[in-house]
């Protein structure tokens, strides 16, 4: 596991170590990519073969308005690529010895942080679903809490189990060390 004590976010608390920064599998940006290539193919086959198809297309005035065309069609593709990074590559779970940070990007200018404390995890779950997640070892990690936010949601992660199995057993040692600060919070009033 690699070492994050080095690393630091915004709002990390006094005492707390990132145990583990998590984002999306690969192959999910891949899936999302498809769609890009796709396009690209659609792009440049249009402007090799519509001309030979289309001579009218070589005249000067079409020829002009067929290349405007073309370099809009670029240019809407490299802004629905470029969403596709940003999504992929800001969407972040924090996982540190007290709580676990969800740093989702939607869009440009909407992000959304929530948080959730080891101690308050009531149960976990990783979910791997397919021929090509179970191949790729990828899939969700579900929180369940008896909070008003019922899961916390890890999507299409790597290794999930391996992810499921890091945070119950932080969950346990906070929910020792939670009881044993309790417990000395006790023995001092009743002192």
């Amino acid at each position: 596991m690699k070492d994050f004590k080095k690393f630091h976010f915004a709002g990390q608390k006094i005492g707390e170590e990132i145990i583990m920064v998590v984002h999306r599998h690969w192959f999910n940006i891949l899936e999302q990519m498809l769609l890009v290539f796709f396009m690209l193919f659609f792009m440049f086959s249009g402007a090799i073969y519509l001309p030979i198809l289309f001579t009218a297309l070589q005249s000067s005035p079409l020829n002009y308005f067929f290349f405007f065309l073309e370099n809009v069609f670029a240019m809407f593709i490299w802004i629905f690529f470029f969403l596709i990074w940003i999504d992929y590559y800001f969407d972040v779970w924090i996982i540190t010895n007290l709580r676990i940070v969800n740093i989702e990007q939607k869009g440009l200018f909407n992000r959304s942080v929530s948080e959730m404390d080891l101690g308050r995890i009531q149960d976990v779950t990783a979910e791997v679903i397919g021929i090509i997640p179970t191949f790729f070892n990828y899939g969700d990690v579900f929180i369940q809490t008896a909070a008003e936010t019922e899961r916390f949601l890890f999507r299409q992660v790597p290794d999930p189990y391996r992810i499921k199995d890091v945070i119950m057993q932080l969950q346990k040692q906070r929910v020792h060390q939670k009881t044993a600060e309790f417990r000395k919070m006790m023995e001092g009033e009743n002192l």
